[in-house]
């Protein structure tokens, strides 16, 4: 090998950067954005890429914020900038001064399309969303057990709700066998009721990797589960239409954990709260309970009886001298008419007559009392009744009285 043109690998990057740079100081690209990745600094990195190739990006944060979109993958984009090499890496990208919006891309617009149909039969609406349980005894996790998401989830429930039961339902969450897999996962979960509530996500990508979790397959298990579940696919910036039919998206898998595990110390510090509060309030009932039935000693409410008690007695005395001497009225006004019948009937009475001297005289062949001389000839025999005995007499003569 002849090394006289012999250069390292500095040198040789430097060339390369020279001639491309140079070459394209401005340049015009459309295609795709996928992968799109803003920094913690404000910087937006992603990837531009038509059916065949991909270029690398990056729009900086004192030219993004010029922007009137939000980017984001499966838009079709048409971006001005030059090219760029970076050399400790040996790769090159466009470093964009302009951006704007070419239309949608394939994929934006497949899953815009099937969207539309989803939410058309009611897979997304909001009437059959189900309450995530707050404290579930077991939750069911449905992604890769190799991914990082896994083990965040896991560390975030073993800190925040050690005594729960996990069950990881494992299926890869990228690839062709994906979607179907990770579907029969869910049916599964809701077939055994493995869970009280499930975790459906994987940890963040482009929106090619994103793709299982917005097939329709698995959509629609999200949407038919009995369990409900948690969306949590990619970062918050990521979206699948799975997110549309779970019962609650989360911006990442970490988050998840979060919202479907009650924090334990959050929980018991709660707890001693509402425990404080029943004993201060029981308390304090108490002591105004005591404070109430402090004045009222044995002594003291005897008095109080009494100051009560004593004027309904006199009333009621009152009212019963009242009533008998009313009674005693009406009897003795009884008592007189009696009386004054009685002295009547008296007066009236034969027997009051013949106590006053007088007589009857009774014809003894009729039985009658003589009223007048007329009833009486001479010769007739008379009983006369006096008020004790009687005398037999015969009539002598009967004339009128001169």
């Amino acid at each position: 090998m002849d090394d006289s043109r012999k250069l390292t690998v500095s040198e040789l990057t430097d060339l390369i950067r020279r001639n491309l740079e140079g070459a394209f100081p401005s340049v015009v690209v459309e295609g795709e954005l996928s992968n799109c990745k803003p920094s913690t600094t404000g910087h937006l990195y992603f990837t531009l890429k038509d059916g065949t190739a991909a270029i690398s990006g990056v729009m900086f944060k004192n030219r993004l914020r010029y922007l009137s979109f939000k980017p984001r993958d499966g838009m079709l984009l048409r971006v001005k900038g030059s090219l760029s090499v970076y050399a400790q890496r040996g790769t090159y990208s466009i470093v964009c001064e302009e951006m704007e919006q070419a239309g949608a891309g394939d994929i934006l617009a497949m899953l815009e399309q099937r969207k539309e149909k989803l939410a058309a039969e009611g897979l997304f609406d909001e009437g059959r969303k189900k309450p995530i349980p707050r404290f579930p005894k077991a939750i069911g996790v449905v992604t890769s057990p190799e991914g990082a998401a896994l083990q965040d989830i896991l560390n975030i429930l073993k800190r925040r709700a050690g005594g729960v039961k996990v069950v990881v339902l494992p299926a890869p969450v990228q690839g062709t066998e994906a979607a179907e897999i990770i579907a029969r996962r869910i049916e599964q979960a809701n077939q055994w009721n493995l869970a009280d509530v499930l975790i459906v996500g994987r940890g963040g990508g482009s929106l090619e990797d994103l793709l299982p979790f917005s097939e329709e397959r698995v959509v629609r298990a999200v949407a038919a589960s009995a369990i409900p579940v948690v969306s949590a696919v990619g970062h918050e910036i990521n979206w699948a239409l799975s997110d549309f039919a779970a019962d609650l998206r989360a911006p990442t898998p970490s988050a998840a954990a979060e919202l479907v595990s009650a924090n334990r110390e959050e929980a018991l510090e709660s707890i001693a709260m509402l425990r404080d509060f029943l004993y201060e309030t029981i308390r304090a009932r108490i002591e105004r309970v005591r404070l109430l039935a402090k004045p009222f000693n044995m002594e003291d409410l005897e008095y109080r009886f009494r100051a009560i008690l004593q004027p309904r007695l006199v009333r009621f005395d009152d009212a019963k001298d009242a009533l008998l001497n009313n009674l005693e009225t009406k009897v003795e006004g009884f008592r007189r008419r009696i009386e004054l019948a009685r002295r009547g009937l008296e007066a009236g009475s034969p027997l009051s007559i013949l106590e006053r001297g007088f007589s009857i005289v009774i014809d003894e062949r009729t039985g009658k009392a003589i009223r007048r001389f007329t009833e009486v000839k001479p010769g007739d025999r008379l009983s006369i009744r006096p008020l004790e005995g009687i005398i037999t007499a015969t009539v002598e003569a009967a004339q009128e009285k001169e």
